[in-house]
């Protein structure tokens, strides 16, 4: 079986299948905290328009992950904010 983690949790997938797609096949329906308000949000629109599905893979914020091919091995992690929340100002 093939499978990457989230949030530390392994996920299963099926070859072709976009992380968002194994993540609501998990039973997980969100995966990203907003900046302002800390509303929880995951797969709106599904073809990579509205942004609601951020998530930080390998390291790298603000991958939308309806349009992420879901890849063994892969760390996916919840966003919070803008993904660069660690950066100075």
């Amino acid at each position: 079986m093939t499978a990457f983690t989230f949030d530390d949790r392994p996920i299963d997938f099926v070859e072709g299948q976009s992380v968002g797609a194994a993540l609501i096949n998990a039973g997980i329906y969100s995966w990203r905290v907003t900046r302002r308000a800390g509303t929880r949000r995951g797969l709106f629109c599904g073809i990579g328009v509205c942004y609601d599905c951020l998530v930080t893979v390998n390291g790298a914020p603000n991958q939308r992950a309806c349009q992420v091919a879901a890849a063994t091995g892969m760390a996916v992690t919840t966003q919070t904010g803008t993904g660069h929340d660690d950066l100075a100002r």
